[in-house]
């Protein structure tokens, strides 16, 4: 089996692309389903956020399965795999190890070094395990991918500034009001985990007064009651928006929220003294319709205008430390799959000779009646030590080899020399332990070519997330 990752993100798609490529919650499990349907896919973890839609992936066959993922995912935009090429990237085993692995230490996000990306690859963890897409070499690989970004921030100062998304959309924000953020009257649309940390973190800058508006207005009054803020109904919309500076979308919507006939109406109630109105669409697909930033006295902040400031994050100077983590973390992921690969040959060379020993002794048994069962057994127990003895070293030997690159070799080798017939490593794990506890953990909230193979919450705010 191998590891395939295929995906997009900001930095090889626009909104447009990535919006039509987003997975919404509802639809998760049903496009997992899809992906191990498919002839070469056996196992898929989906990871879908503002600011990319990855698949991760055991396939049979590096092109079997680029192309059967390829389709899936085209088939979700709705148009053919060649119209989707040019934002695609593919990683094949030990780079597409380092692929998720950079991913979960932030260093392949908009903000370099924000944490709630590990939130995130938790949550597609827990997806998959729960619609039974993921099995043995997923399984491990998410398992470790969790530790390493883990590591990387406990180890390092990536996420000194502790930036996120919110945070460095704010930031920008924040040049085009007079004095910036402090007193400016502000509104979140959504109350989800972007949501939550738009309203936690405009509250932390001193932003105010703070309106929380969300489809379900159970969830928006909780939110809106943890922060003194006021929950508004989604009716209420645009009277909302005349009464505000800055307006954070972020919600789960499949179409716009603020579409252009919206903020016009709103725009012409509104108070051209008081500056532009700073729209901070964090959401794909959008919520802040494309026609928005053509009006006059609006300005709209959204994934793509991040992507061309944001190119490099406060958090930069640290980056290379964490990329030495990433490499060692792979080197030993790696190390640990080829041990892993070799280990049901092993097995199976062991088997095979208890199996000829036994019919053996079987043998000497008809040919031998003579012998008592206190001799039987001795001669049972010579012949297995000589066994023993005799497959030791090369076994231990295999072992050390099948480490080392290329050591998938060997292990292929002793199946041919012996014609053994191993079988395929079970595809399904156990339950699926936390390895990051939402409870305690303060983090959560191009292209290669084919090569051959690896692992050995937010504190108490459930609200929090990341890339979204």
């Amino acid at each position: 089996m191998k590891l395939l990752v295929v995906g997009a993100s900001y930095r090889t798609a626009p909104v447009a692309v990535l919006e039509q490529l987003a997975v919404a919650p509802a639809e998760t499990t049903r496009t997992l389903d899809q992906l191990v349907a498919q002839p070469y896919v056996t196992e898929a973890v989906l990871v879908s956020t503002c600011n990319r839609v990855e698949v991760y992936a055991t396939v049979s066959g590096f092109h079997g399965g680029l192309g059967d993922i390829c389709a899936v995912l085209a088939e979700r935009a709705g148009c053919p795999p060649a119209a989707l090429a040019n934002h695609l990237y593919v990683h094949f085993d030990a780079a597409a190890v380092e692929h998720v692995f950079r991913v979960a230490a932030g260093l392949d996000s908009l903000v370099v070094g924000e944490a709630q990306i590990l939130g995130q690859l938790r949550d597609a963890y827990h997806w998959a395990s729960g619609a039974d897409s993921t099995g043995r070499l997923l399984h491990e690989l998410m398992q470790q991918a969790l530790r390493v970004g883990k590591r990387a921030h406990a180890e390092t100062g990536i996420d000194r500034a502790g930036q996120s998304v919110v945070t460095a959309a704010l930031d920008l924000a924040a040049g085009h009001l007079d004095e910036g953020l402090t007193g400016r009257p502000a509104l979140v649309v959504g109350a989800g985990a972007m949501g939550a940390l738009s309203v936690a973190t405009l509250s932390r800058l001193g932003a105010g007064p703070l309106a929380v508006t969300n489809r379900g207005a159970d969830r928006a009054a909780r939110l809106a009651e943890s922060y003194g803020a006021e929950a508004v109904p989604m009716t209420e919309l645009a009277a909302a928006l005349s009464t505000v500076d800055i307006v954070v979308a972020a919600t789960a919507a499949t179409e716009p929220v603020l579409t252009r006939d919206v903020v016009a109406r709103t725009l012409a109630d509104r108070d051209p003294a008081r500056g532009p109105l700073v729209l901070l669409d964090l959401a794909v697909p959008r919520d802040v319709e494309r026609g928005v930033a053509e009006l006059p006295g609006v300005e709209v902040i959204d994934i793509d205008r991040m992507a061309d400031v944001l190119a490099d994050g406060p958090a930069a100077a640290d980056a290379a430390a964490v990329g030495r983590i990433v490499a060692a973390e792979v080197e030993g992921f790696l190390t640990w799959l080829r041990g892993a690969d070799v280990a049901p040959t092993v097995a199976a060379l062991r088997g095979r000779a208890e199996d000829v020993v036994g019919v053996e002794l079987r043998r000497l048994a008809q040919r031998r009646p003579d012998l008592t069962d206190g001799q039987r057994a001795e001669v049972a127990r010579t012949v297995h030590r000589v066994v023993q003895r005799l497959l030791h070293q090369p076994t231990v030997r295999v072992r050390q080899l099948a480490a080392e690159p290329g050591g998938d070799q060997y292990a292929a080798l002793l199946r041919e020399l012996f014609d053994l017939q191993v079988p395929q490593a079970a595809t399904t794990v156990g339950a699926v332990p936390d390895v990051v506890d939402a409870d305690t953990d303060p983090y959560v909230g191009t292209g290669s070519a084919p090569t051959d193979p690896v692992p050995p919450g937010t504190q108490s705010d459930p609200h929090l997330g990341g890339e979204r």
